[in-house]
């Protein structure tokens, strides 16, 4: 009879243990259930908010997406008009040039032509004084 109070007693002590045991083991599981979900909950509210931030950028970009077009058009106006102004600047000096060389070539020609004159005239003038001597002197 001692031996079956002994083996209740033993049996008594293995339950509790095990009760324990079970006890802290969802305590444990508990409390790991808690941290899972408020790590979930973190990363959740940390998405939320790289999302909202993500959100506030492309509204942000968005709002200042015209202003940057209306700026490289001003830009590529700016650059053609630049363009347009050095090609302007660029024609006019070569018809200045035109105008020069025309001009140089003309008083080119005009001092040729008295020069061509010039010589005609001395041809002429010692043609006439040859004829004149011819003409004072007697036929040999």
């Amino acid at each position: 009879m001692a031996d079956q109070k002994n083996q209740a007693a033993k049996e008594a002590k293995r339950k509790e243990k095990r009760i324990e045991e079970e006890a802290v083991q969802l305590a444990r599981e508990q409390a790991r259930r808690e941290t899972d979900s408020a790590r979930e909950q973190a990363i959740l509210k940390e998405q939320a908010a790289k999302e909202a931030k993500r959100k506030e950028k492309r509204i942000e970009e968005e709002a200042a997406q015209p202003a940057r077009e209306q700026a490289r058009r001003q830009t590529d106006l700016a650059r053609e008009q630049a363009i347009l102004k050095e090609q302007a600047a660029k024609e006019a000096k070569r018809k200045e040039k035109r105008i020069e060389e025309e001009a140089a070539q003309l008083a080119r020609e005009q001092a040729r032509r008295e020069t061509d004159s010039a010589r005609e005239q001395a041809i002429a003038e010692d043609q006439e004084a040859r004829r004149r001597k011819a003409k004072n002197q007697p036929p040999e």
